[in-house]
């Protein structure tokens, strides 16, 4: 699993990484030995924080990679994980054009500076199960006709088309994962800007009510520790036949409608909590990808991985883990 190979020394450069799961990676790659830099643009409106980092050792550089300076960055990598992205959905709706700018044109601009000066480093590139759109059945594997729902789906879709391009024209070991609802450490829960799970965890803790949209959809869900040995064994194992130019879904717990989940996160903090259902927002409609569950077997059976956290104890930690930081991440 992952962690076996030696990270000791080596060179790793984590793009968003002072993000939700940019920094749960840094945290873990410093951990095993790595010299990890973590590049970040800091956006108020994003999941970044440089209290995500605090306490793991490695040098945080914000800058954007749509126009900060990336030689020197990148030179001598030898691993990406790349992690930035502009990932509101609604965001990208009210402005696409710098939807694309950070998801795509600014991903072209990396994939130039890397194959200038790390031409042989490993590339794992965080994607989305987003842009599958309503899924015709589920659970949704890799051959699912890609569909965006959204101005962000296309705009992600087309910045991991290009890395694995990457692969296919340039030999690099390049591995796409696309992720399903994440949470745990370090998100971001002030608001519902990065998951809905997000401020549904803020309330709880705050003994205030939380809204549940709809209620009937479906969700699997991913706690970041899974998330992080994810990306680890794709890093260690991206230059095998099976993996390299790939993409994989990366699922977790069973699927839970959002009504049970609700339910199961007021029981994970002891009972307290309380909801109250609405239907779901008018210009959020339309983009709404209705149920959704991810068909990760590909991954597993190429690497051995499998989640470890269930939803259960997964939401227990991240409410223990928020309980003492609430006010630092409000």
């Amino acid at each position: 699993m992952a962690g076996q190979a030696d990270w000791r020394g080596r060179r790793v450069l984590v793009t968003g990484g002072a993000g939700f799961l940019g920094s749960n990676l840094c945290h873990a790659l410093a951990g095993l030995g790595a010299r990890v830099t973590a590049l970040d643009a800091m956006v108020p409106d994003g999941g970044a924080s440089p209290r995500n980092l605090e306490g793991a050792g490695v040098l945080l550089v914000r800058g954007d990679i749509r126009d900060t300076e990336l030689h020197s960055l990148c030179e001598g990598v030898d691993v990406l994980f790349n992690m930035a992205a502009q990932t509101s959905h609604m965001g990208g709706q009210k402005d696409p054009v710098a939807d694309i700018a950070i998801n795509a044109v600014a991903q072209v601009r990396l994939i130039g500076v890397m194959r200038e000066v790390a031409p042989k480093a490993t590339v794992v590139h965080a994607s989305t199960r987003q842009f599958y759109g309503r899924p015709r059945s589920l659970p949704v594997d890799e051959l699912h006709p890609v569909n965006p729902p959204d101005a962000n789906g296309v705009s992600k879709w087309a910045g991991e088309q290009y890395w694995l391009l990457e692969n296919r024209v340039h030999g690099r070991p390049v591995v796409s994962l696309r992720l399903t609802n994440c949470y745990g450490p370090r998100l971001r829960i002030k608001d519902a800007r990065q998951t809905f799970l997000g401020i549904w965890i803020r309330r709880v803790l705050e003994g205030e009510p939380f809204e549940v949209w709809g209620g009937e959809q479906l969700r699997d869900l991913t706690y970041a520790d899974d998330v992080t040995a994810a990306f680890l064994l794709a890093a260690e194992r991206a230059a095998e036949p099976a993996l390299a130019g790939q993409v994989f879904n990366i699922g977790g717990s069973p699927p839970t409608s959002l009504l049970e989940l609700a339910q199961r996160l007021i029981a994970a903090n002891d009972g307290q909590g309380s909801f109250v259902t609405k239907a779901f927002p008018a210009d959020r409609a339309p983009i709404d990808i209705g149920s959704y569950a991810a068909d990760d077997r590909a991954f597993r059976a190429a690497t051995g991985w499998a989640p470890k956290v269930d939803l259960d104890e997964g939401l227990r930690r991240s409410l223990a883990w928020y309980r003492p930081r609430l006010a630092d991440y409000l």
